[in-house]
């Protein structure tokens, strides 16, 4: 399985009410891209107040700390992987400079944070962690003293950076986002009443009743402060955006629209298309919980095959059952998921998932199937064969670990204990409008900037 990307969020209250309540349940909503770790800072023009730690949202703030939490401005972050020093790389991240306070929470994966992070060190800076997020604050400092506003110098390091963001920061006055020019990372604004959120997923402005403005155009950066909301789009449609299919394949909620585009349509048009290229005779489809199950209900539609929830879910099993090997990880399936005997037993089944990584948990999905009563196990994937690595921050591992590398589809099919084995072709992300503006190098190993990061 792959991990969740981030998930980053902000309000500004023009009323001056106290916005971190709501960035709570933004980051609640949230909460599927990123399990590591979560934080909340506020600032109410004279002091910042901070909560972050390890853990899920509702592990790390309480009733009591988040009413501490006080300011018309805020930023929140969950995270999908740690890798700093203690809490040091968990966000957002607070510097306190020459001009004051910075506050960034960032969701992407910086391709030229090598070189960047260097020239820093060479300058004298001092990192805590080996975050993105530090390092781009490090650099939005340097150019806050050559420039004059927060937004321009925002501006003036998103130029420098290479790879995939969607930033939200957060000055002494001001509200900040930013979106990489590619739009690889989703971003959106949304307002209820006289108080404006951005956040990575529309379906955190839905269950804190607040409407959906825009999206964060790709390369687009957004002020909002004392004067209002403004727009600045300098860079925007200097290149083809490339947004990551993968948010609807796997990464955003049902419920959510990434740039303009209903997720759960997607799923469902995609499932229609995958019983269009690989049929199969069964007497039931099965959704894999959670992100195959839509892909599922379009497979049956399309197919007439009657849909069955034949998987069901522990919705308790969280980011501390640790998956680093192969028998941990055949452990983890069993103990997140199991077979509906009732609902599969004697039948043949169409299994339906959003992808092969190793081949490992597809695997351990049949046999439970198998040792559930399904006669017959069909899998059916929604998208196709992993055969690249990403730069941008989904996390997809090495090409030597990848099954499709590894193996033909045939000998996929006979590793798993599949009884037939279909993915869906790259053509079908045109039927279902899933064309011409987003990145699918993870199928095809076309990467949108690879001539841009070769000549730099």
């Amino acid at each position: 399985m792959l991990h969740e990307e981030c998930g980053v969020m902000g309000a500004y209250d023009f009323d001056g009410g106290d916005v971190a309540i709501d960035i709570y349940h933004g980051l609640y909503t949230l909460q599927h891209r990123g399990q590591e770790s979560c934080g909340i800072v506020t600032n109410d023009y004279v002091k910042l107040y901070t909560i972050k730690n390890k853990g899920l949202v509702n592990e790390v703030f309480t009733k009591e700390n988040l009413g501490t939490l006080k300011g018309k401005i805020g930023v929140g972050h969950v995270l999908y992987g740690y890798t700093g020093e203690e809490n040091d790389g968990i966000q957002p991240i607070v510097s306190r400079y020459c001009k004051g306070s910075m506050t960034i929470a960032m969701n992407g994966t910086i391709t030229n944070y090598d070189e960047l992070r260097s020239e820093l060190e060479h300058r004298g800076a001092i990192f805590q962690s080996s975050s993105h997020a530090e390092m781009v604050m490090n650099m939005v400092a340097v150019a806050r003293t050559q420039t004059h506003s927060a937004e321009e110098a925002l501006a003036a390091t998103a130029a420098r950076l290479q790879g995939s963001f969607s930033i939200v920061l957060m000055s002494p006055k001001k509200l900040i986002a930013v979106r990489d020019r590619y739009g690889f990372k989703p971003l959106s604004l949304g307002k209820r009443g006289n108080c404006y959120f951005f956040a990575s997923e529309t379906s955190a402005f839905d269950v804190i009743r607040a409407r959906t403005v825009c999206d964060v155009k790709p390369g687009e950066l957004v002020k909002i402060d004392e004067t209002g909301v403004t727009h600045y789009d300098d860079n925007v449609g200097k290149v083809t955006p490339a947004q990551c299919i993968f948010e609807y394949v796997y990464f955003a909620r049902p419920d959510s629209y990434i740039d303009g585009k209903s997720v759960y349509q997607a799923r469902i048009d995609i499932g229609r298309e995958l019983y269009k290229a690989c049929p199969a005779e069964a007497d039931v489809v099965v959704g894999v919980p959670s992100s195959g199950l839509h892909f599922a209900l379009g497979y049956a539609y399309e197919s007439g095959i009657r849909y069955a929830d034949g998987l069901v879910k522990n919705s308790y099993v969280g980011r501390t059952f640790i998956k680093g090997t192969d028998e941990v990880r055949r452990e983890a399936v069993s103990v997140k998921l199991n077979a509906l005997r009732g609902a599969i037993d004697g039948k043949d089944v169409v299994l339906v998932d959003d992808s092969i990584v190793r081949g490992t948990t597809s695997a351990n999905l049949i046999r439970l199937m198998k040792d559930g009563g399904a006669r017959k196990v069909h899998m059916r994937i929604a998208s196709p064969p992993f055969i690249h690595s990403c730069p941008y921050g989904t996390d997809i591992p090495d090409r030597k670990y990848l099954a499709a590398v590894r193996m033909t589809i045939d000998e996929i099919c006979a590793d798993i204990g599949a009884d037939s084995l279909g993915y869906l072709p790259m053509t079908a992300f045109d039927r279902v409008g899933l064309c011409g503006r987003y990145c699918d190098a993870c199928f095809t190993g076309n990467y949108p900037d690879a001539a841009e990061r070769k000549n730099k």
